[in-house]
């Protein structure tokens, strides 16, 4: 049996395969024959991706890497001052991707201490990611699998302030899921680059600078665009003092807290709202 699908790039049907699989065959407006292969009813990575969207993602993106540039040499000086060689450095950019986790990860391993404690301490600091997962998962849970861990490796705290106003503004997911890969394979590769530079101008950058004090300025950046109305406000008011009056927790723990008390805050202020 075949059945029309409506989308404004593909002019294409679906067929019942002899196995059960479903079959899309499709025609792009204007030219190419692109067969589309996949299990069940959830597009291909060929049918979701898309160029334009991809690329207004990684082109909205681009000035943020200049708060995030200070950032990455803060890690790339804190893993050579660790002791790690280039390889590691790159590595450790690499495949963690977490500006947060690896100065910590690298003054942990500078002081000496095990590895469990260095990985449960990382795991604590990444558990605001849960948060992030939560809020993206409505928007991800049909895509295929492999977009989905791709999508979910590249969630960083700018990528997820992006992606998420996306898909919102959009109610698309074949566009937000673009954008939002397009925006996190550039913080990626920038990443890469400006660690890179950390460590090898670990030895040049003088301490007066103090570029550490970039990485609240970052987060500062991507806040203040969301405060759109008076429960994110409210959520925001709650988390910042909550987070100041919990640093005594160990383990960064305060983190963690202070996301959940200002989560409840926001939607506390939203049901008031809703129920006047």
């Amino acid at each position: 049996m075949a059945r029309a699908v409506s989308d404004p790039t593909f002019a294409c049907g679906q067929v019942q395969g002899a196995s059960g699989e479903c079959i899309i065959i499709g025609r792009v407006r204007g030219g190419a024959r692109l067969p589309f292969f996949f299990l069940g009813t959830r597009p291909s990575v060929s049918g979701i991706f898309s160029r334009a969207d991809f690329i207004a993602g990684a082109r909205d993106m681009a000035p943020a890497q200049l708060g995030l540039l200070p950032f990455g040499l803060v890690c790339g000086v804190g893993a050579q001052s660790a002791g790690a060689s280039v390889w590691e450095n790159l590595g450790l950019s690499a495949l963690m991707f977490s500006g947060a986790a690896q100065i910590i990860a690298a003054q942990l391993i500078a002081a000496g201490a095990p590895v469990a404690v260095t990985i449960l301490t990382c795991f604590v600091v990444g558990l605001r990611f849960l948060m992030y997962s939560a809020a993206m998962a409505p928007h991800l849970k049909d895509l295929p699998p492999r977009w989905r861990n791709g999508l979910a490796f590249l969630l960083t705290d700018q990528a997820f302030a992006a992606g998420i106003r996306r898909f919102r503004e959009t109610g698309d997911m074949r566009n937000g899921a673009s954008y939002f890969l397009g925006a996190g394979a550039l913080l990626w590769m920038a990443w890469q680059g400006s660690c890179l530079a950390g460590f090898w101008a670990g030895n040049v950058i003088p301490a007066s600078w103090s570029l550490d004090f970039i990485v609240p300025l970052c987060f500062l950046a991507l806040l203040v665009p969301a405060l759109e109305d008076h429960s994110t406000r409210v959520a925001a008011l709650a988390a910042g003092i909550a987070v100041v009056a919990l640093d005594a927790l160990p383990m960064r723990l305060s983190l963690i807290c202070a996301g959940v008390i200002g989560i409840a805050a926001g939607m506390i202020t939203e049901a008031r709202r809703g129920a006047r």
